[in-house]
């Protein structure tokens, strides 16, 4: 037997699960049993490149080697080609670098080599409720930092990043801490130094998927950068809202509190620190408006998800009415680098007012579908073609999604242009959570556009006349302007729907109302042929 026991990675995440990574694991685990040999089997967090999974990593000497996508009947051609011996053996390596599932170096594979991966540094690469696993990749040193600095000091570092909201709307983190932190808490309180933290994990967006796999990939890593919210603004609870269709990320990040409670990371006493905080999770109501700030804190205090109106901000009155930091997964998770390796280090990626990395998500009619993370200033071409590969179906790309379902449809004349909050603002577009869903030469793009006033009419919290009113009305024109032949009818219609876009767009309470003129009116603009109009 080899003294080093061989070890093989086949991740957990619930998207190689979904295409069949626990099988493959078992049916590993039972030849590596029937072999007798000494080899293990152990579960990872993914590394986000979807098209390849189940991908199998095999370690090697000179690093891990790997395979993919593994179907289990695929499982014991790969035990013929020797990759129980991989670790002990290096003649084996040479047959299984001839196997057709063979990736080849897992670092070394295109798609990850070209990215730039600071809040994702850790996926793919350990297993996720593994404590030792997390510290010796990095973790905790950013909790530690923290600890050893003032909360103004903490604050004044998520500041001078640039960190921004990651959820959407892009406002300032440290703006936001910064607020809270000298926000008086006695307001309808029994305890009158009492402050929030809420991370919004209710990630509804379509094509999005980097909040879930930080959940259940590298937990120890939101909980870290909440711990540090909290003890830069004075907040000692913090709850975590999951999207109610996230199970397993559910599951896994309950477990990490638990972990994480029993290693000194939470609790009264923080690393014996004197200073206490406290994690708690919330299943999601399931309503994509609650996604919204507010009407998540309505959530959270066990009403119907409905927006409230601003001011005052959540920052001065939000959960319960006392001071509350609300932040995406992304958003938190990026502040551990931050303070273990400086303001500076994390400001030196991006461009403008755009700073750090944003994890974009490739989805939809996509060949390479993943997760990619860069520094902002790449553009759209260089996101769907280097790295995605082009259509799954191989025709042309007609119009790209960015944002989500309220995002606009980014036509050709516009792939070139840096991915960048303020760059995309200016053409009527929006990075928001980093969302690319991509649509080849047979999508109607009128279609498309009906479908988002459908979809918020139908996820609208019904506070706001614009949008509840609107997006029904919005609708009935949209279903009107495709079936009717009549071009004076069409012209009045599409003024009437500019109109009413304009109105929603203005006069909405929140995003739910307030971007879903940006897919009608980016389809209509760019793409008038879909409505039966001349361009």
């Amino acid at each position: 037997m080899s003294a080093t026991p061989a070890k093989l990675y086949v991740p957990q995440d619930s998207a190689a699960v979904a295409v069949g990574a626990n099988e493959v694991a078992i049916r590993l685990q039972n030849a590596v049993l029937a072999s007798g040999k000494n080899a293990t089997v152990l579960r990872n967090s993914s590394r986000g490149l979807f098209w390849l999974e189940p991908l199998l990593e095999v370690q090697t000497p000179q690093g891990r080697l790997g395979f993919g996508p593994v179907a289990p009947e695929a499982v014991q051609s790969l035990v013929d080609a020797g990759v129980l011996d991989l670790e002990s053996n290096p003649s084996a390596l040479e047959k299984a670098l001839t196997h057709p599932l063979c990736q080849g170096w897992v670092e070394k594979i295109p798609y990850l080599a070209k990215q730039e991966r600071l809040t994702f540094a850790r996926m793919g690469i350990t297993q996720p409720l593994s404590l030792s696993d997390y510290e010796a990749h990095g973790g905790w040193v950013g909790l530690r930092q923290a600890l050893a600095l003032t909360p103004e000091a903490i604050v004044q570092q998520v500041t001078d990043s640039g960190l921004r909201g990651r959820g959407g709307a892009a406002f300032p983190a440290g703006i936001k801490w910064k607020t809270v932190l000298g926000a008086s808490a006695t307001t309808g309180s029994s305890h009158p130094t009492q402050k929030y933290i809420v991370c919004n994990a209710d990630e509804g967006d379509s094509g999005t998927y980097s909040d879930r796999m930080t959940m259940e990939g590298d937990p120890y890593l939101l909980i870290e950068g909440m711990v540090i919210a909290g003890i830069a603004v004075g907040a000692t609870q913090g709850y975590v809202y999951i999207r109610s269709e996230y199970p397993d990320a559910v599951q896994q990040f309950e477990q990490a509190i638990q972990l994480a409670r029993v290693a000194g990371f939470l609790g009264p006493n923080l690393l014996g620190s004197g200073k206490a905080f406290e994690l708690e999770v919330r299943m999601a109501a399931g309503a994509y408006v609650c996604g919204e700030e507010t009407a998540l804190l309505e959530s959270l205090e066990g009403k119907r998800g409905i927006v409230r109106a601003k001011p005052p901000l959540p920052a001065i009155e939000g959960l319960w009415g006392l001071p509350t930091v609300i932040n995406n997964v992304i958003t938190l998770a990026s502040v551990p680098i931050i303070l273990a390796k400086g303001a500076e280090f994390y400001k030196n990626y991006g461009m403008g007012r755009s700073r750090g990395t944003l994890p974009f998500q490739l989805a939809g009619n996509i060949k390479n579908g993943g997760l990619v993370e860069k520094a902002f200033g790449l553009t759209l071409r260089e996101l769907v073609f280097e790295f995605g590969g082009g259509t799954a179906s191989g025709r042309p790309v007609k119009a790209i999604q960015v944002g989500g379902p309220l995002g606009a449809y980014v036509p050709e004349s516009q792939w070139d242009t840096p991915l960048d909050y303020e760059t995309y603002a200016a053409f009527g577009g929006v990075v928001g959570h980093g969302g690319v869903v991509v649509h080849d030469d047979r999508a109607n793009l009128a279609d498309l556009a009906r479908y988002a006033m459908a979809f918020c009419a139908l996820e609208s919290c019904g506070k706001c006349t614009p949008c509840r009113i609107g997006s029904t009305r919005g609708e009935e024109i949209l279903v009107r302007l495709q079936r009717t032949n009549d071009p004076q009818g069409k012209t009045q219609d599409v003024k009437l729907l500019r109109d009413l876009c304009d109105t929603m767009l203005n006069g909405s309470l929140c995003a739910m109302g307030g971007m879903t003129p940006y897919p009608v009116l980016s389809a209509l603009n760019h793409y008038p042929e879909d409505f039966g109009l001349t361009a």
